[in-house]
């Protein structure tokens, strides 16, 4: 897991030295950090909101078929797959924005994590002998880390060996690259109104002062942003489709308990990775908000018929590709010929003879179609023979 928050936090640490040396304020520089990241989200999120608005199109239909086939599951989803490829969208869209999402947690809590090597870029060398005295002194004092030692595989190390030098600046004064007074400084601007957001926040602090109440604040923040974004979806879904069904229910379920989640998870990692996402949730709800202002109806009834033209056109071009949704329909198909599951016209299952004679006979139009090709005779007869 380390070497996975190493791989995708370089690239987000390049980034966020690049802004911290033009804001010399971490607190500052995050929210700035998380304005560019959604900037290069915003064509993700425009495409999946628009696939989001054709599907709303698409509802009546949907419910057609619901009712159509309410008694064959099998049947329903086959064509509700092919809707699906007739009007060129991918119901599986939304999982990409989700997907990046977490690819952007993992490197923003690396980015907080490691500030020594992300933002101050000190060499390796110098941070393991950094973070060794640090552990020494931690064991020493017992005023770090509950007074034990500080491992390598500590994904804390980094925070733990700024704290220990706050403490104890004297110990480091043998370090190169000016190592104390290059991580002093920055621990003076790695704070949000006095509170070092490389500290976890706690219910229970050590002492009640402005910066513990401060901690203890952002995770509540971090929900309550959270919440906002929930709370706003969930009208605005109930606004374009009111006729949704009970279903949504456990939907409404986990988007209350997603703030919930949030709140005991900026508990568990530092203060840093909460005030993120308070700032991250705001830039949502302002992106989504504008979205749906700007998908109104007339709007995705145009953009849903050259799309749908879109597709057919590229059809016609490339018989050869298959899309998305024609290959999960043969994947299907090809399932339930190997499980015994054919069904006939009217979506009733055949017994296994129905299944042998159908299979017959796709065979035997198949060899029809290839005398026919090659100019050869065609011996009906010779069908009974196989």
């Amino acid at each position: 897991m380390n070497s996975l928050y190493d791989i995708i936090g370089v690239p987000f640490g390049y980034l966020m030295s690049w802004i911290y040396k033009l804001v010399p304020n971490y607190a500052l520089a995050i929210i700035i950090f998380t304005l560019v990241t959604k900037l290069l989200m915003f064509p993700i999120n425009y495409k999946t909101q628009k696939g989001a608005a054709r599907m709303q199109l698409l509802q009546p239909k949907l419910q057609k078929l619901q009712k159509s086939f309410s008694n064959n599951p099998t049947r329903l989803q086959e064509e509700q797959q092919k809707l699906y490829q007739e009007e060129g969208i991918n119901p599986m869209g939304s999982c990409l924005p989700a997907f990046v999402q977490m690819f952007l947690l993992f490197g923003v809590i690396d980015v907080v994590y490691k500030p020594i090597t992300h933002i101050l870029h000190i060499t390796k060398s110098i941070r393991t002998a950094a973070i060794s005295k640090a552990s020494e002194l931690a064991e020493k004092f017992g005023d770090v880390n509950g007074g034990n030692a500080i491992t390598n595989g500590n994904l804390r190390n980094e925070l733990l060996t700024m704290e220990t030098l706050t403490k104890h600046p004297d110990e480091f004064n043998n370090f190169g690259e000016n190592f104390r007074d290059v991580v002093s400084n920055f621990s003076e601007n790695f704070s949000v109104f006095g509170a070092n957001l490389g500290k976890t926040p706690t219910l229970h602090p050590d002492v009640w002062n402005s910066e513990a109440v401060i901690l203890m604040l952002i995770p509540f923040l971090a929900g309550l942003s959270q919440l906002l974004v929930s709370l706003y979806s969930m009208i605005h879904q109930k606004k374009v489709n009111p006729t949704a069904q009970a279903g949504g229910g456990c939907m409404t379920v986990m988007m209350l308990l997603m703030p919930i989640v949030s709140i005991w998870f900026a508990f568990e990692v530092p203060a840093g990775v909460g005030f993120y996402w308070i700032w991250s949730s705001i830039f949502s709800f302002l992106v989504t908000l504008s979205l749906n202002l700007y998908f109104n109806k007339d709007r995705i009834v145009a953009m849903n018929e050259k799309e749908k033209e879109k597709a057919r056109i590229y059809a016609e071009k490339h018989p050869e590709k298959k899309t998305f949704m024609q290959r999960m329909l043969e994947q299907q198909a090809a399932l339930e010929q190997q499980n015994g599951t054919s069904v006939n016209n009217s979506g009733e299952k055949l017994s296994r003879s129905e299944q042998n004679k159908q299979n017959r006979d796709s065979i035997n139009e198949a060899r029809r179609k290839m005398a026919e090709k090659y100019g050869d005779i065609y011996d009906e007869s010779s069908e009974s023979d196989d």
